[in-house]
């Protein structure tokens, strides 16, 4: 972070680069985000975890300006964001959806290139760092010996980092990552999450990213956010809290919370007779 050059679409070094207050987001006649405050620091990785259909991809999509909010604010290195015009927003902000549809018949390469899109001006051409940015994106997440192939043909993994490249390739100081590990294997899920580091040590960039696995958000994360019925309803280091009395209280999981052997970070350990206690829940 010290190291960093200055950057105008960064926030001050130890600022918030994405805070919302008191966020309420619903639709279809449901409450879906219910009042969330959240910080989310400049240069950290922040994880956020709950339950399936608990809000957390609804609260990522109204923090990108994807979907509209009822009340609340949303502030992007400290300017509301529905004031920034697209371009802007795109310039400084990155939002890899759950699920994603490419047009019929693109190439790896085009679809890719297509990130560089908020950095070109109308009748701008195709440049050199918009070709290395492109490069660097199929590097880093191992997809340049499929840039030729049409996005049709991939495997719901290869898609998945295709779209990932993508996003990367934006070149956003702030990336919000929804579920980017689905449909990955264990060896790239790993390798997406020490990436997702690297870009953060080596590059300031602002990681929020929800998961599903806990073991891997307290390993990676160097912030939790807890969701459950569309509120947060804990914060802060992944050693503060995850604990076996949160994970039985928001998902109802009997645990015990050890720590990992490779890193120190808790670990969850789920415990024996899950279907048992599940029936039990169920006849209460």
């Amino acid at each position: 972070m010290k190291n960093r050059e200055p950057d105008p679409l960064h926030a001050p070094d130890g600022a918030n680069a994405l805070t919302a207050a008191g966020l309420t987001v619903g639709y279809d006649g449901r409450m879906i985000c219910n009042g969330v405050d959240l910080s989310i620091r400049d240069g950290s990785f922040t994880a956020v975890i709950g339950p399936n259909a608990c809000g957390k991809s609804t609260m990522l999509r109204a923090l990108a300006r994807i979907l509209p909010r009822e009340s609340g604010s949303v502030l992007l290195d400290g300017r509301e964001i529905l004031d920034l015009p697209a371009k802007e927003l795109a310039r400084r902000l990155g939002l890899l959806p759950q699920t994603s549809i490419a047009p019929e018949g693109i190439r790896v390469a085009d679809l890719i290139a297509r990130g560089r899109h908020p950095h070109q001006r109308l009748f701008d051409r195709w440049s050199a760092a918009d070709e290395a940015a492109v490069v660097r994106a199929l590097d880093a997440t191992g997809t340049t010996e499929l840039s030729g192939r049409l996005v049709d043909e991939l495997s719901g993994g290869q898609r998945q980092r295709v779209w990932l490249a993508m996003a990367l390739a934006q070149e956003t100081p702030l990336l919000l990552l929804d579920e980017p590990t689905t449909y990955l294997d264990i060896a790239h899920q790993y390798a997406l999450l020490e990436l997702f580091e690297r870009l953060r040590a080596a590059h300031g960039r602002t990681i929020v990213v929800v998961l599903h696995d806990l073991n891997q958000a307290a390993r990676y994360a160097s912030n939790l956010v807890v969701m459950r019925e569309g509120e947060v309803v804990a914060s802060g280091a992944p050693a503060d809290v995850l604990t076996s009395d949160l994970v039985e209280e928001v998902y109802g999981l009997p645990c015990r919370v050890e720590p990992d052997p490779e890193t120190g970070a808790p670990m969850v350990i789920a415990r024996r007779g899950l279907a048992a206690v599940a029936e039990r829940r169920a006849a209460a």
